[in-house]
């Protein structure tokens, strides 16, 4: 950096001789104007790479993360303004000193005076033209009234009374006609050019012009038109000499503006060159000024850079780092505190990680635990809200929960409504007061838990509720899915019902049947016409009950028996063709979308047939009065699932029907069980798939058909 304070002190000498000598010799600024400017623009152009340099490497360790570099950056501002600000008030001051001074030098009065006397001569002479134009006009009309012979003598006279030297008529191509002048020493006039001519046609030219060595002279060219047969057009010219006193004092008055402008171009140049001196030299100021404001800089952020390196390190987590101390100053003195620091760090680091690591181990086992468990977890804070749970408790809810963690109980409510009745039992236990002042629907209490049924797509879920207050004011809730437990317990109470009613009422209905037709065969012929038909129509409605008893006691026996099934590789979608081509469906559009990649699935084609038969029966049941019955059938491989939906925009299934629509006994329909819904589902969980059912609705909220969404496994050779 020395070095560089060096140079610019040679420059600066250099600039001020060149200042010095443009102030004593103008002509010599005007001769090196050129240079100067060169040198001033390459100078400037090497200042500013110079400083752009030091302020990229500054930017260079600030992107780097070097500790100290962004302080030294402000302490280099701090000093550069401290100097910079200053040195441009000079630097405008006097910039605006020189100015006025070199302005003070010139004379405005005297250049005002000068361009005065040239006017003045120029207006003499425009005066002295018009005259000359004045007369050439008189003498051309009358030279036009008289012929062509006449036109010499006639020249000569109008010159002699008018005072001019020289009048001479030419043809229009310049040919001399007539001549007549006053000047003996002339033999021929000075003719005008082509130009001349070729204007003086239209209208009357002047111009003040000089010719040869006889000084200033007023040319006066105009158009003549003769008065004769051939009607020709002349040109007449009249030179009139200036005076010579008028010539010699206008083109002194001339010589005297112009040398007064030379002088006045000095003046700008050596404003400029003054200007420029003054530039360089503020420049050269602001870069020594920079040059030892970065030494400054960097030897006042040195100790402090060596304290943010080891601030550093201890962010990092190294405590083990000691600084070395200088000095009894301040700076020492924080050196010193900052190592004291740092060991009273080091000691309670190592305590706190003890303890680290003990709560991460309870932790760990904590958590251990509650991954493992099969029943679901949800703990909340103090205030109600959700702060944390298990996979088990996501799953068993069909929730990501970890978008809600956070959010209130009645916040969660208004996000997912079909949670309400489990979320107020929560709050229920936890005696938090979420607004919902509604009794709990289909909650059975007793001293150990809660039972609670929620409705999902699926049907029924049913959920068993227990928990406890926490020390902090929280509150956790344990829960198991309940619904296969009490489902089972449920078929298993259905079966027994079936088989004692199919046995019980089968027995009887056989000699019922018999007896109604021995009575019709035996009394028909022996009885009236009336009383034989009342017995007909009798015994055809106990045969008809009896059938109707047989159905529905066949239904239980199945429903009952519930046999394994015989699972074999078979094409679903070739097995829906073939159910569908066995119905008659008169006045019902129906709509194959079959999936074209391959269907293989594992499974009971009897039991699977039955499945679409009932799901189909129930379809065209809905749609007994519908205007434009339609039942859409669709299949799709989706990741390793086939998917079988089957859709009617018949009524759709009532809302209330929902949460029991699986369950035996549960129909719409003014005939029938109630268990074809009940047997599909067993069939298709038997063939571990799933099936859901939900009404389809319109924009206006609407139910518009129902939709059944069967999902069973493909094959390795199926999936995709």
């Amino acid at each position: 950096m020395k070095y560089i304070v060096f140079i610019s002190a040679a420059l600066g000498a250099l600039l001020l001789y060149l200042l010095s000598s443009a102030s004593a010799n103008t002509a010599a600024s005007g001769e090196y104007y050129t240079l100067l400017v060169t040198l001033n623009l390459v100078l400037a152009a090497f200042l500013v790479a110079l400083i752009a340099l030091q302020l990229l490497g500054i930017y260079r360790r600030i992107r780097q993360g070097v500790m100290g570099s962004r302080f030294t950056l402000r302490l280099l501002t701090t000093f550069a303004l401290m100097a910079i600000i200053p040195g441009l008030i000079v630097y405008l001051v006097s910039v605006n000193f020189l100015t006025r001074s070199i302005e003070s030098w010139f004379n405005v009065k005297v250049e005002a005076a000068l361009e005065g006397g040239l006017n003045l001569g120029r207006t003499a002479l425009d005066v002295m033209l018009a005259d000359v134009k004045e007369k050439g006009e008189s003498m051309g009309t009358s030279l036009a009234f008289q012929p062509a012979n006449m036109h010499f003598s006639m020249l000569n006279d109008l010159r002699e009374k008018s005072g001019i030297q020289d009048a001479t008529l030419l043809t229009v191509q310049g040919r001399i006609l007539a001549v007549s002048s006053s000047d003996s020493t002339s033999f021929l006039p000075e003719l005008p050019s082509l130009n001349q001519l070729r204007q003086a046609r239209q209208h009357i030219i002047g111009s003040i012009e000089p010719i040869g060595k006889k000084g200033l002279y007023l040319r006066v060219l105009l158009p003549v038109s003769v008065q004769d047969i051939a009607g020709e057009t002349h040109i007449l010219q009249l030179l009139q000499p200036v005076p010579k006193s008028l010539a010699t004092t206008a083109e002194a008055v001339q010589d005297v503006y112009q040398d007064y402008q030379k002088l006045s171009y000095s003046r700008t140049s050596l404003r400029q060159v003054f200007t420029l001196t003054l530039t360089l030299v503020m420049m050269l100021a602001m870069l020594s000024a920079v040059a030892i404001a970065f030494v400054l800089s960097r030897r006042l952020s040195a100790p402090l850079t060596v304290l943010a390196e080891g601030t550093k390190a201890i962010a990092s987590g190294d405590y083990s780092i000691v600084l070395p101390e200088h000095g009894k100053d301040e700076l020492g003195i924080l050196v010193a505190s900052f190592n004291s620091m740092t060991r009273q760090l080091s000691d309670a680091t190592k305590a706190a990680e003890g303890s680290r690591a003990r709560v991460e181990s309870a932790r760990g086992y904590l958590e251990t635990i509650l991954a493992h468990l099969s029943s679901g977890v949800i703990a909340l804070n103090e205030r109600g809200e959700l702060r944390t749970f298990n996979q088990a408790a996501a799953s068993i809810l069909g929730v990501d929960l970890e978008r809600y963690v956070g959010f209130s109980l009645s916040e969660i409510m208004v996000k997912k409504p079909a949670l309400s009745d489990f979320l107020q039992a929560i709050s229920a236990h936890s005696h938090q007061d979420l607004g919902q002042k509604n009794s709990h629907k289909n909650v059975q209490k007793d001293e150990a838990q809660t039972q609670i049924e929620i409705a999902n797509a699926q049907g029924k879920q049913i959920l068993t509720l227990r928990g406890t207050l926490l020390p902090d004011g929280g509150y956790v809730a344990v829960f198991d899915d309940a619904t296969i437990m009490v489902q089972a317990q449920r078929d298993a109470a259905w079966g027994e019902v079936a088989r004692r009613l199919a046995h019980e009422i089968k027995n009887p209905l056989t000699p019922i049947q018999l007896s109604a037709e021995r009575i019709a065969h035996k009394l028909l012929g022996k009885l009236e016409a009336t009383d034989a038909e009342i017995l007909k129509r009798s015994t055809e409605t106990i045969v008809n009950q009896v059938d109707a008893l047989k159905r529905m006691v066949n239904e239980f026996s199945e429903y009952a028996r519930s046999p394994a099934p015989k699972l074999e590789h078979l094409d679903l979608n070739a097995l829906i063709h073939e159910v569908v081509t066995l119905y008659d469906l008169p006045g019902i559009k129906l709509d194959l979308s079959l999936s074209k990649n391959p269907s293989s699935i594992k499974g009971d084609s009897t039991m699977l047939r039955q499945v679409i038969h009932n799901l189909l029966q129930n379809a065209q049941d809905a749609l007994a009065h519908h205007a434009k019955p339609m039942i859409t059938i669709r299949t799709e491989a989706i990741k390793n699932m086939l998917v079988l939906t089957v859709q009617d925009n018949g009524a759709g299934f009532p809302a209330e029907m929902m949460q029991h629509i699986f369950e035996p006994y549960i129909t719409t329909k003014s005939h029938g069980t109630g268990l074809g819904l009940a047997i599909v589902k067993k069939i298709i969980e038997e063939h571990r798939g799933s099936i859901k059912i939900e009404n389809a609705a319109n924009l206006v909220n609407e139910s518009k058909g129902a939709i059944v969404t069967i999902s069973i496994p493909l094959t390795s050779s199926s999936s995709f």
